[in-house]
């Protein structure tokens, strides 16, 4: 952490921006890594434009029902450059009290034909972050761009 309500992780992607972006932009490869597997992950609404819904459901292994992930809203998107998006804001900036509040900023810097793609977790307070931290941020996030990387690294 760099403060006390923010997390962060990072990883070199062996992939260009535009190769993590897609990855990012095409809902069935998103569904394929956003979740740690063997968690099963839809993407219900991505709409990659400021005001954009961001709606991802998740399954367990074993179960019939998908449950919610993430209901969010993008607040900037610079493709293969950057991405934005709150979970206290749904598509088309309507206030949400979600289960977690959070500010997700990712980025996707070139480095000499790979990507370094890192996230910056923003959270409302301490706790919040703390509370991230404690469910497993760095090893669900860390699995997840893992996943990524090796959809993209083939």
């Amino acid at each position: 952490m760099t403060n006390e309500t923010e997390l962060t992780i990072s990883r070199l992607i062996k992939a260009p921006p535009a190769a993590v972006w897609d990855a990012w932009s095409d809902p069935a490869k998103l569904a394929q890594w956003w979740i740690p597997a063997p968690i099963e992950c839809r993407v219900d609404t991505l709409d990659l434009s400021p005001g954009g819904g961001f709606v991802t459901r998740m399954r367990e292994p074993g179960a019939t029902d998908f449950q919610p992930h993430v209901d969010g809203c993008f607040l900037e998107v610079i493709p293969e450059r950057r991405l934005i998006f709150t979970t206290v804001l749904s598509g088309g900036w309507q206030p949400v009290e979600p289960w977690l509040a959070l500010t997700a900023i990712l980025t996707f810097e070139p480095k000499d034909g790979a990507t370094l793609y890192a996230a910056r977790v923003l959270h409302k307070s301490p706790e919040d972050s703390a509370r991230h931290d404690e469910m497993g941020f760095h090893e669900g996030w860390g699995t997840a761009i893992g996943q990524l990387a090796g959809l993209i690294e083939r």
